[in-house]
């Protein structure tokens, strides 16, 4: 309300709302965004939750004279359902509640279900498909065909895209009395179904709205198909249609017999279930732990949750994506509420206090890590700290009520939260519209599903009682041998291919022994389903087609060979690569919580064994690229010296700061507009000298990161940063110092602030080698000749494309080997920290100078842009997160 009304969203670094089309295109993320003051209206009943009961009667007379839902804009349909229409539902479901008691909103006169009303006919033309599956997005204003819509040529979605609508739009009937809703999400729903594969009962991830056909036919409970599940059964509960829980109930022997491999949950192909589809995991299944408890199957429900709690415990936050290995394939966190939510109805079924103290975790994280003096920040990369200028409307509308559900005891509501069903949104829906309205006639379906084996209609509606006779340590038992289990997949003595081979067959192919000009290697990869694709540079790159092998052990030796020539590459560029580095604002008004990725460098003082780093204010040095003499050293002893690229070797403009008495330096890109955000970061080569005369630390910040820092100075003066090897939390920073009231007030409890002062100086954390797969990328050690650039080209530079030694890149389009088409390659080897980048490259100095009194940027758009992730949604297109 302070700071970003009535935009969709804030944006917690720069204290404003994200308004779509005034900030730079975030992709597919911006669907979301619809100028209807989207974090508002997912709000709403968050605050009835919260006991905010004046707050929330203010905000809904907000709603309903500010926003607007005929806006020419493209919107996504699952998105504006889940959150808008949700929202509304939700809102006017708390309103009604508070009405009947008699105190608050007796104005109320269903303002809200008329709004809901009016979205959901903007929503109706989206349906207008032969299959009855809605197109992806819709034109508020023009529908999906008129001609100035500028949508509606889209064939595919996501199943989760169709198939999480009929708790909102079968409310909206049930409340209006209007059936249409209601029978457009069934009719999808119903679809989904008869296109599940008949052999596996599973569904894929993307399919053809017209056709109906399977587009990306790998399954699983993640991102794409994840709510899909959730529907049905919640569709059972609100709607009492039985057909929606046999339905779940096929889907899920299925999910229990192919995905399900306790503790994980990994994605498998629909027509050959038996075969993995990828060997990583994705956030979004945090959810399915929480499912599994509304379905009364609780040990493997336990068992997932622990398994991802081990995962936060390592990286304070879930990463976006992990390996089987549980190490750190997408390393964005933006504030996903899953987790908390399974936590929550975990210790509603089992009542054990070990999950009040999982909850206590989540929140001591984001207190310390996520949170900003506007808000709450999405991480950027959960190895470094590194921040977003990011806060979705679901991190308020769901991870704020699940955490104060976990922790509120019965007197603390004004509501018997027990009366509502929860959306996937987690917007409150009466289980009365059960009994009301009812207008869809139910067909006995039940001749149509498979016969199940494994008592799964006896488990339906399970009582907590029943689950846990006389025995509290129940859960306890089954968490207990997941306690290590992240650990003790690291370090690893020996690859997964070499582990594989110790206890099945022997690949008829090592990647070890692979030549691409041997016929008779390209004919057993042939059969194993990999290909072999000449690129114009000269480099050849391995491409996997799982459903393309001879059979289904041809495909798995194929994934073996796949997944054994990233360990090859990897292994082999290991001891070239050094991990990010962090540059933290700590002095006021920023006290740490701002943290920048930086490039680190092969010479000077290695920060990963310095664990405190190095404070310090900053300086900017003359000449400002610092490739001579230093003139004012008065300014430069004792500080940070800032610097820019350019005109000399970076070992050169260390040894002329560490002569003027400074204590560590940072090298500006100049580069206009580079960003850590779009550019693979790399790390600052020596000389081609002994650089070990060079002891202070150096590190090296793109253009916008570095006007971070000189639009501080420029605003506040006196600006001091702390160069690490990671980021360090508030107490750590502030140890002997004068800590700020307002971070002491934060919710983070500091009780025993040196208890925990001491908790952190004895926890030690190394960092991991970055590995990414190339042989193509040098140390560039020489200042380049006159006239020609230093600059390094595509081929060159190391980008996901250019995967493995030798100038073999990998691709696994249908198996999902983390490779050249994902984030990032797998690492060789695990460590406790898990600080290496996705990418780096190694370069010199450039020949180009840039004047630096012509780069004075507001700070607002320095930081509006600084924290846009284009380039890891661009990575993440394939799988739709």
């Amino acid at each position: 309300q302070e700071h970003a009304y009535p935009a969709d969203e804030l944006m917690p670094l720069t204290c404003r709302g994200r308004v779509r089309g005034q900030e730079p295109s975030r992709g597919d993320v911006d669907d979301a965004l619809g100028k209807f003051s989207l974090t508002l209206i997912d709000t709403l009943d968050t605050l009835v939750v919260l006991n905010k009961t004046k707050e929330f009667e203010e905000a809904v007379k907000k709603v309903i004279k500010d926003v607007n839902l005929d806006n020419d804009i493209v919107v996504s349909v699952f998105e504006t359902n889940i959150r808008v229409l949700g929202g509304l539902l939700g809102g006017h479901s708390v309103a009604i509640m508070l009405k009947e008691k008699g105190e608050y909103m007796q104005w109320y006169n269903g303002e809200l279900l008329h709004m809901a009303k009016e979205l959901g006919y903007k929503l109706l033309p989206a349906f207008n498909t032969t299959s009855g599956l809605p197109y992806p997005r819709v034109n508020l204003k023009f529908g999906v065909r008129h001609p100035e819509a500028r949508t509606g040529t889209e064939t595919d979605t996501c199943t989760a895209c169709a198939g999480t609508l009929i708790l909102e739009f079968a409310a909206l009937s049930r409340f209006t009395g209007t059936s249409i809703f209601e029978e457009y999400a069934r009719k999808a729903l119903d679809f989904i179904w008869e296109k599940r594969q008949r052999s596996s009962n599973l569904v894929g991830v993307t399919i053809n709205i017209h056709t109906g056909d399977w587009v990306r036919k790998d399954s699983g409970v993640g991102a794409g198909i994840d709510s899909y599940y959730e529907y049905l059964l919640k569709a059972y509960v609100l709607l009492g249609d039985d057909s929606f829980l046999e339905r779940f109930n096929t889907h899920y022997d299925a999910i229990m017999r192919y995905i399900s491999q306790p503790p994980l949950l990994l994605d498998v192909h629909i027509h050959k279930p038996m075969l993995n589809a990828r060997t990583w995991m994705d956030s979004l299944l945090a959810f399915f732990p929480g499912l599994q408890v509304l379905k009364g199957d609780i040990r493997p429900a336990i068992e997932t949750h622990e398994m991802l709690y081990q995962v936060i415990k390592k990286h304070n936050f879930l990463p976006e994506a992990f390996t089987t290995d549980f190490r750190v394939h997408w390393a964005q966190h933006p504030l996903r509420p899953e987790f908390a939510e399974s936590t929550y109805f975990l210790y509603k079924a089992t009542g054990d206090p070990y999950y009040l103290e999982v909850g206590k975790t989540l929140i001591e994280n984001l207190n310390k890590y996520a949170r900003v003096p506007c808000g709450f920040a999405a991480m950027k990369d959960v190895r470094t700290g590194s921040h977003e200028d990011r806060m979705d409307s679901f991190f308020l509308a769901e991870m704020f009520k699940y955490l104060y559900l976990l922790f509120a005891d019965k007197e603390d509501m004004i509501f018997d939260i027990e009366d509502y069903i929860f959306t996937t949104e987690a917007h409150l829906l009466p289980l009365w519209l059960s009994t009301t309205n009812q207008t869809i006639s139910k067909k006995n379906t039940t001749t149509e599903y498979t016969e199940l084996d494994d008592s799964n209609f006896d488990w339906t509606c399970p009582n907590t009682q029943i689950l846990f006779p006389n025995d509290p340590m129940f859960a306890q038992s089954i968490r207990e041998p997941l306690k290590n289990v992240v650990d003790k997949s690291c370090p690893r003595g020996i690859s997964r291919a070499e582990e594989s081979l110790g206890s099945g067959p022997k690949p008829p192919l090592r990647a070890r022994d692979f030549m691409a000009s041997n016929p008779e290697h390209l004919e057993i990869l042939k059969k194993m389903g990999v290909s072999l694709i000449h690129l114009k540079d000269g480099r050849v790159q391995l491409v996997q087609h799982a459903v393309q092998a001879a059979s289904s052990l041809d495909a798995e030796d194929g994934l073996r060979f796949m997944q054994e020539m990233i360990e090859l590459s990897s292994q082999q560029q290991k001891e070239q690569q050094l991990p990010p580095r962090a540059v933290q604002i700590v002095s006021h008004p920023f006290f740490g919580r701002v943290v920048l990725t930086a490039g680190p460098a092969q010479f000077g003082m290695d920060l990963s064994k310095h664990k405190a780093g190095t404070r310090g204010f900053v300086a900017t040095i003359k000449p400002y690229n610092g490739c001579s003499e230093i003139t004012n050293p008065e300014a430069v002893k004792e500080k940070i010296a800032l610097m820019q690229r350019g005109q000399c070797m970076f070992a050169e403009k260390a040894r002329n700061i560490q002569k003027a008495g400074a204590i560590g330096g940072i090298v500006i890109d100049d580069n206009e507009g580079s960003s850590s955000d779009t550019a693979p970061l790399f790390q600052m080569a020596g000389d081609g000298k002994n650089t070990d005369d060079i002891t202070i630390p150096m590190l090296f910040l793109f253009n916008k990161e570095g006007n971070i820092i000189l639009d501080a100075i420029r605003e506040y003066e006196a600006v001091e940063v702390l160069l690490s090897d990671k980021a360090k939390d508030r107490a750590t920073i502030f140890k002997g110092k004068m800590i700020p009231n307002y971070i002491i007030d934060s919710n983070l409890e500091m009780e025993n602030i040196d208890q925990k002062l001491s908790e952190n100086d004895s926890y030690k954390q190394n960092s991991e080698e970055a590995t990414s797969a190339s042989q193509d990328v040098g140390v560039v050690s020489e200042e380049p000749e006159e006239g020609e650039s230093s600059d390094v080209t595509d081929s060159d530079s190391l980008s996901p494309a250019n995967a493995v030694s030798d100038s073999i890149s990998i691709s696994n389009q249908d198996s999902y080997i983390p490779g050249t088409d994902e984030a990032s390659a797998p690492e060789p080897a695990c460590t406790q920290g898990d600080n290496q980048p996705q990418e780096q490259k190694t370069e010199t100095e450039s020949n180009s100078k840039v004047n630096w009194d012509n780069k004075v940027q507001p700070m607002e758009s320095i930081l509006a842009d600084w924290n846009e992730d284009i380039e890891a949604f661009e990575m993440m297109e394939k799988d739709e997160l």
